[in-house]
């Protein structure tokens, strides 16, 4: 769990980390056979993303990582380590990229929010910008766009029934649930009163629905920075950020990752958004990822405008809700605040989308 290129692990400063009750942690784990003492070893949080919080840690002389939830109120069905910890339990066993969980704990009282302890692996992500040392490697945006659509194809070949998750889950109905949910989180992050552009692909989506698809396992947020890569070698080393994940259409994974997925003339609302280095070094255009994804999986993308309008709707809520979360004051990351004038433009960017003035 790296940013620095083939460094070491790129933690936040101790004086503006989110600190926790490693006290209390020690003495709940003492309780499950398992040994922390944060004197020995202390914790560090590293400094990647803008979601939940992680932590280098040592359990029973291992390093592992303990994840939780930000601080502050959770939207519901968010940050969900309970369902995170079910997926890493088992997955390991059939998709190798797939960390181990092993342990979750329910109970508020100890960190004020659940959490797991899972496997440490060692490896490096890229970010919104392309490592330098990368840049000298031929041909490195085709290598990294085949990686992640081989990656994605991989997981969806996984038989759920397999690692006992076929009833994982509840795929019927999968892609109207996720209409409302996220209809429901744009309400709330904006205060039930949305931008213009957000209400009319609201109302996009509803009347555009289509059937539920094939079944796989999903993660729902899949994109390159939640893929760590051997910096000798470039190749997946592990999967990250699985409390999304579920039983459902696979073309809901394909859109997330395109929603993130930035071109060259793309406006400055969707740059901004900066997940991944995309709009440089020759990597795939959107059209050639679904091209590729089809070839590969074998599957029928010719309804696929839905689940891209649908995702880019999605990410537009989530930084809508990251921009809450700065604006109530439950984080001092000033990485929180630079998306305030943008959101409207994301909204908008998905409104064009639905009217195919953008692809």
């Amino acid at each position: 769990m790296l940013i620095n290129w083939g460094g070491e692990p790129n933690f936040m400063d101790s004086d503006i980390e989110t600190s926790q009750n490693w006290e209390k942690l020690s003495q709940y784990l003492e309780q499950h056979n398992i040994n922390f003492n944060a004197n020995e070893f202390r914790p560090k949080q590293f400094a990647s993303g803008f979601g939940n919080l992680n932590y280098l840690i040592l359990v029973n002389n291992k390093k592992a990582v303990l994840r939780r939830p930000p601080m502050g109120v959770i939207p519901p069905g968010a940050n969900d380590m309970k369902r995170e910890h079910h997926i890493l339990s088992k997955l390991y066993n059939a998709f190798p990229l797939a960390p181990k969980s092993y342990h979750y704990c329910s109970d508020h009282d100890v960190l004020g929010n659940h959490f797991l302890i899972m496997e440490y692996r060692y490896g490096s992500t890229i970010g919104g910008q392309l490592p330098s040392q990368l840049m000298k490697i031929e041909d490195i945006g085709q290598k990294l766009s085949n990686l992640m659509v081989d990656t994605l194809v991989q997981l969806h070949d996984v038989k759920p029934e397999t690692i006992n998750l076929q009833n994982f889950g509840k795929p019927e109905g999968f892609l109207s649930r996720a209409v409302v949910g996220w209809q429901k989180r744009l309400m709330m992050g904006s205060n039930a009163n949305p931008c213009r552009a957000a209400l009319e692909v609201s109302e996009w989506l509803e009347k555009h629905i289509v059937p539920d698809g094939d079944t796989t396992l999903l993660h729902n947020d899949f994109k390159l920075d939640n893929i760590l890569l051997d910096p000798e070698t470039i190749d997946p080393v592990a999967i990250l950020d699985w409390d999304m994940g579920s039983r459902g259409d696979p073309l809901f994974d394909l859109g997330t990752l395109l929603s993130y997925w930035v071109e060259p003339g793309d406006p400055e609302p969707m740059q901004i958004i900066d997940q991944m280095p995309t709009a440089k070094h020759k990597f795939f255009s959107r059209s050639e990822v679904v091209q590729s994804y089809a070839d590969k999986s074998g599957r029928n993308l010719e309804k696929f405008l839905f689940y891209r309008v649908l995702t880019q709707f999605k990410l537009a809520v989530v930084f809508l809700q990251i921009d809450a979360q700065f604006r109530r004051g439950t984080t001092s990351d000033k990485r929180f605040g630079r998306f305030g004038d943008h959101i409207d433009g994301m909204f908008e960017f998905a409104l064009d989308l639905a009217n195919e003035r953008k692809q």
